[in-house]
């Protein structure tokens, strides 16, 4: 069977699918395709009021794609809560080759010089697909998660799909919805000339009540593990 690539991981997301693996040192890939998908209405996505609070005291620096690798990598290690990983070497590496090519972004949480939290993604037109996060302290993934919002907003993405609902993406306003309009959404959301923003100041005050930021459609962010219950897979191993 051929091996996976960057063309044909791109090829999976346009037609909404992503690959997940069952562990780290296991090679087999699954392909993914959730009956029920978690999006974020973008132009309602919800700031808790104490997410607002830290966000004004300013202790973090938001960044985007300042270390892509290293994002992707604390996102794949095992924690008390995930013993395992979904990302294998295989995957880590296709990610990579897509952030080098422009198809995948990470939002970065750093704190007195050290990278604390963040989450990365793909995208695809004006779709972003939230892929994973993870958080070393207090509200890191959650900042980035703010700040992703904002840059989709600014840049006129019309989808940010979040794969699986959890009770941490409902309470910031993600909904669910059928395959069926999931696919609706991705195929009006594809032919979008939609653009990352790479500016270095922060996009997290349009979301918070500030100035700046733009419109969008809907949308979705990833989080640090996912549920399975509700996907449907077809396996391939490269």
């Amino acid at each position: 069977m051929l091996g996976l690539s960057a063309e044909l991981l791109l090829g999976a997301y346009a037609v909404g699918m992503f690959p997940m693996a069952d562990d780290y040192h296991d090679p087999t890939i699954h392909w993914i395709e959730p009956r029920r998908r978690a999006v974020f209405p973008l132009d309602r996505f919800h700031l808790p009021r104490s997410l607002r609070k830290s966000l004004r005291r300013g202790r973090c620096v938001l960044r985007v794609d300042t270390d892509f690798e290293a994002v992707i990598r604390a996102c794949a290690e095992p924690t008390p809560n995930r013993p395992s990983t979904w990302l294998n070497p295989e995957l880590i590496g296709l990610y990579l080759e897509l952030h080098r090519r422009g198809h995948a972004h990470s939002v970065e949480t750093w704190q007195g010089g050290h990278l604390v939290g963040g989450l990365y993604g793909v995208r695809l037109g004006g779709a972003f697909f939230g892929e994973s996060m993870f958080s070393r302290v207090t509200d890191a993934s959650k900042m980035a998660l703010v700040e992703l919002v904002g840059r989709l907003r600014a840049g006129g993405f019309a989808l940010l799909d979040a794969q699986f609902m959890t009770a941490h993406l409902r309470r910031f306003g993600a909904v669910e919805i059928s395959r069926a309009e999931y696919l609706a959404r991705l195929r009006r959301a594809l032919p979008a000339a939609a653009r990352f923003p790479a500016e270095p100041y922060p996009f997290w005050p349009a979301v918070a009540g500030g100035s700046g930021g733009g419109t969008g459609g809907d949308a979705g962010g990833g989080a640090s593990s996912v549920s399975m219950g509700s996907a449907h897979s077809i396996t391939q191993t490269s």
